[in-house]
């Protein structure tokens, strides 16, 4: 409750800071209001509360995940010193629309009724929308804008038709009431198929704000388009919260119907490893290749949905923030790579194409001869993607797999290990890229908070490859 009330004062207070004739404020004060809010966060840690009428739960388990959303904004902005220096940018619009939609992540991650659920996102979702196109002198970020608006608000008015047929058949938007109808009506062996209709019109428009197949199709376009900085808060943010609602829906409302809807789910999670992996491959940018990373990641994360239990909590949670860690380093070390890379003709196969060079694999070529530690930081990173050990990646993907195992899942988690041998070719490329070939990668200068922000993630990223069980024990 208390980092929504700051967060909802620091994003007013950053569009009155924009006023000043001076942006050097902005992001400082920016940084600041998070870690004032990620502190608040904590405050009432081994306690549980329910604000606004019983339609917001505060309790551990939404406390990591709000900490996981707040720690990821925090990295994303310190990457963003740059905006400073665009005249054409608007830093406190920015910063203050962040924090507005960080806002809307944390009614998804606690909600107890699927009003305050529909609030949250919408409010991270229009967010989203103007940041996509806020780099309006590029066509693809318009297009980008565009068609994450239509799809988003078509996605949108399927979750909030299960949400009314859901009332329809129960009474209640709450989920508690909700799950207590779900038992009784199956123990009954009355007709549910109001229910069902509604079940899965809501799973629909969730599963589209996760980048799950077949309803992905947006999430290359739109993380391609989308400035590279939006995109690394949109790929980890708005995912975590995603998979933050879900848990609470699924172990909360559908769990006594279990039987009934894991089987969909499950179809979803192998179209969903499937299509990323297999896609991802045939990328030649770098930034299309992690959409569809995100996409397959999503698929990872669904199996921990699938074998839903107590051990599915942990699981989603510290894959959400082992996933956010490497992503937001990755696409740091893109951002300095892309800046320091003119736009080229550039060929791939048999088309010749006007392309952003500084996107392609080949903007790796040589960077760990001339820039040791962003070869290292984007090394750790693609192997914590890749799953390899001793990173969080490997962790957060046997935590998932192990509670998928639980209920029996094995042949799901036959089609994860596969996939996840596909994704080792794709990451490696980049890594074969900085460090055996040869490339025109003159040292790069990064600022040194931007340096801390990058060795901080990888620091995380391998600690928590190390000792996992340090986080588990909070939850």
């Amino acid at each position: 409750m208390l980092p929504i009330i700051l967060l909802s004062l620091s994003g007013i207070a950053l569009l009155f800071l924009g006023f000043q004739k001076s942006r050097a404020l902005l992001l400082p004060a920016t940084l600041l209001f998070l870690v004032i809010a990620f502190v608040a966060n904590f405050l009432d840690w081994g306690k549980t509360y329910m604000y606004f009428r019983d339609m917001l739960l505060v309790n551990n388990l939404a406390m990591i995940f709000t900490g996981v959303v707040l720690l990821s904004t925090f990295m994303v902005v310190s990457l963003s010193g740059s905006l400073a220096d665009d005249e054409d940018a608007q830093p406190a619009e920015y910063y203050a629309i962040l924090l507005f939609s960080l806002v809307g992540a944390i009614m998804m991650i606690g909600f107890e009724n699927l009003i305050m659920l529909f609030v949250g996102v919408e409010i991270l979702s229009v967010a989203m929308y103007i940041l996509t196109g806020s780099d309006k002198r590029n066509l693809r970020s318009n297009e980008a804008a565009l068609k994450y608006f239509l799809m988003g608000a078509f996605a949108t008015g399927i979750l909030l038709f299960g949400i009314a047929l859901l009332y329809g058949a129960t009474g209640s938007f709450v989920l508690s009431g909700i799950g207590n109808y779900a038992h009784s009506a199956t123990n009954a062996g009355g007709s549910m198929l109001l229910f069902y209709v509604g079940m899965f019109m809501l799973l629909i428009g969730m599963l589209f704000k996760v980048s799950a197949a077949p309803f992905h199709f947006w999430t290359p376009d739109v993380y391609d388009g989308a400035p590279s900085l939006f995109t690394a808060y949109m790929s980890t943010v708005v995912k975590t919260a995603g998979f933050a609602a879900l848990l609470r829906i699924l172990s909360v409302s559908f769990s006594g119907v279990y039987d009934f809807w894991w089987v969909a789910m499950a179809v979803v999670t192998v179209l969903t490893l499937l299509i990323g992996n297999i896609t991802a491959v045939y990328q030649a940018s770098f930034k299309r290749m992690m959409a569809y990373s995100s996409i397959s990641h999503a698929g990872y994360l669904l199996i921990g949905l699938v074998g839903l239990s107590q051990a599915s909590k942990p699981a989603i949670a510290f894959y959400s923030l082992a996933y956010s860690l490497s992503t937001i380093a990755a696409f740091g070390v893109l951002m300095l790579v892309a800046r320091n890379r003119p736009l080229n003709a550039a060929v791939f196969g048999d088309q010749t194409t006007l392309a952003r060079t500084d996107e392609h694999y080949d903007a790796f070529n040589g960077l760990a001869r001339k820039n040791p530690l962003l070869g290292f930081v984007m090394a750790v990173s693609m192997l914590s993607l890749a799953g390899i050990p001793l990173t969080a990646g490997f962790w957060g993907k046997f935590m998932v797999f192990s509670a998928a195992a639980d209920r029996g899942a094995v042949w799901l988690l036959v089609v994860a290990v596969l996939m996840s041998a596909v994704g080792i070719y794709y990451y490696f490329r980049v890594v074969i890229a900085m460090y055996f070939r040869e490339g025109q990668t003159d040292t790069i200068r990064v600022a040194p908070f931007y340096r801390i922000v990058l060795i901080a993630a990888t620091v995380l990223t391998l600690a928590l490859g190390l000792l996992p069980n340090l986080f588990q024990g909070l939850i």
